[in-house]
């Protein structure tokens, strides 16, 4: 057969396209024409692939090969088709089986002994391999996270020598067996650990309540970084779907998946990372810390002393839960339901308001400092609080308090209460959800609107006030909003007047 088809996958953000590639051996002068919009590494297959197959002992056909990647307007980039290419030249040349392709797709980059090498982004190609109801060829290396897609067949492979023997049934090889590596859960820091901070510990238990924004300010030394780290432990455990989107970013972005899968991720980016770093971007753009932090925790220290311009990216996906990245050529869409944590001082030299007095920086300083912040995405953060000195004794108590595993039981209730009402957490109700399971008395709302009134709160804060309350009456086990949690609420948002 002069023709054979051979199934592989692209990568595209997050997605994996289908990729048919079709080689056609033809009479003529020997040559290898490679067509459907290669890139640079694509292009560099054919001396790879060559080498590859006779270095396996295999005979390289001396005819006019044509090898087409479709769709033809989809770009191809790295060494991933490596294989399927390969395998295309072998079944066109009759030297494996062309038919029994049809039930497999292949991912992975030769090396020229014929040796198979990992490649990245196979999960999301183990997930659409999956829904097509297709067996993965994959390298051994990869097999454990393309063993995450549940259901799936996997089939690893070290050598394309292997393959054929596969492919030709004398030496069948097994489906993979998961072994569970990348199920390794560390345990999460106990809420417990830090000293005092009740207010804080509050707030965070809030926060993570309703997936709600958190700001946390006040002087060096005060536990902000302590709290923060503490939240992912008190958010709940992500269910199958949620931790396959996070497994399958992680793939994308690096040769492994989530390092502890499935916990949820907490990423920290330094204050001096530019705009791609922190949303994505490139000539073939790569998921930023925000789309790395999905269904998880970003922690942005030093709030300020970020770039302005970097700041305000966060605006959309703050909203909107996810990132388009446009290039002249594409659009790429990364997810980014993120949870924003922030910490922050509260002047250019960190102790204004502390009991020390140790503050000189002047008013102008101050506004200035304030002033790298914009009101719109402080506008986006729900939860304000400031937080103050603890006593500075050394003898601390083994346990201060709720420990992580006891505030994480309320958290889980109160979640639970939020999705049987509303089938999302509080911070992601709409506007007519707003209405329907935030409604308060008319008294109660003529209260509130005075409330902001006074404050000089925007309508999104005035609603994001009502979602907090939400969030507290969830906590209480209650089912209307009281006066008393949106009391609570405002004082977590700062005055504008």
């Amino acid at each position: 057969m002069s023709l054979a088809l051979v199934h592989s996958r692209a990568q595209v953000g997050v997605e994996a396209p289908t990729v048919t590639v079709e080689a056609h051996l033809a009479n003529g002068l020997p040559s290898l024409t490679l067509v459907g919009l290669p890139e640079t590494a694509v292009k560099e297959s054919k001396d790879r692939v060559r080498s590859a197959i006779l270095n396996a002992a295999f005979e390289f056909p001396s005819k006019r090969i044509t090898l087409n990647l479709a769709p033809a307007d989809l770009p191809k980039d790295g060494g991933r088709f490596d294989l399927a290419i390969a395998l295309g030249i072998l079944a066109a040349s009759g030297q494996v089986p062309a038919p029994s392709l049809e039930a497999y797709e292949c991912l992975g980059e030769l090396a020229l002994s014929g040796a198979v090498r990992p490649v990245q982004g196979v999960l999301p190609a183990a997930l659409a391999a999956r829904e097509a109801g297709r067996t993965l060829l994959v390298p051994a290396a990869n097999a454990e996270e393309a063993s995450l897609a549940s259901g799936l067949r996997v089939i690893a492979v070290d050598h394309l020598l292997q393959i054929a023997a596969h492919l030709n049934g004398t030496v069948p090889i097994e489906p993979y067996a998961a072994r569970g590596l990348l199920r390794q859960s560390l345990p999460y820091p106990d809420l417990a650990e830090v000293q005092g901070q009740l207010a804080a510990k509050r707030a965070l238990l809030v926060a993570a309540a309703g997936s709600h924004n958190l700001l946390l300010s006040g002087p060096p030394g005060t536990g902000k970084t302590l709290l923060a780290s503490r939240l992912p432990g008190l958010l709940p455990p992500l269910d199958e779907s949620e931790a396959l989107q996070v497994a399958a970013i992680h793939s994308v972005a690096s040769h492994t998946p989530l390092q502890h899968w499935p916990q949820r991720p907490f990423r920290t980016p330094h204050h001096s990372a530019s705009g791609p770093a922190l949303v994505g971007g490139g000539s073939r753009p790569q998921p930023g810390e925000i789309t790395l932090a999905h269904q998880g925790v970003l922690f942005l220290d030093e709030l300020p002393e970020f770039d302005r311009k970097v700041l305000e990216v966060l605006r959309e996906p703050l909203e909107s839960g996810h990132i388009v990245i446009a290039r002249a050529r594409d659009k790429v869409r990364f997810p980014a339901r993120f949870q924003l944590v922030a910490a922050m001082n509260p002047c250019p030299c960190g102790y204004l308001g502390d009991a020390s007095n140790r503050c000189r920086c002047t008013p102008e300083q101050i506004q200035r400092y304030r002033a790298k912040l914009s009101g719109p995405l402080l506008d986006r953060i729900d939860l304000h609080l400031t937080v103050a000195r603890e006593s500075t004794a050394l003898e601390v108590p083994a346990q201060d308090g709720e420990s992580t595993a006891e505030a994480a039981a309320k958290v889980a209730a109160a979640r639970q209460r939020q999705l049987r009402r509303q089938g999302v957490a509080n911070a992601f109700l709409d506007l007519p959800g707003l209405r329907r399971h935030c409604a308060l008395s008319e008294t109660d709302r003529h209260w509130l609107e005075n409330a902001c009134e006074r404050l000089g709160l925007s309508l999104r804060a005035a609603h994001r006030v009502l979602k907090v309350a939400r969030t507290l009456a969830d906590l209480a086990d209650e089912e209307r909003i009281a006066r008393g949690h949106l009391a609570e609420a405002l004082q977590y948002r700062p005055g504008m007047g």
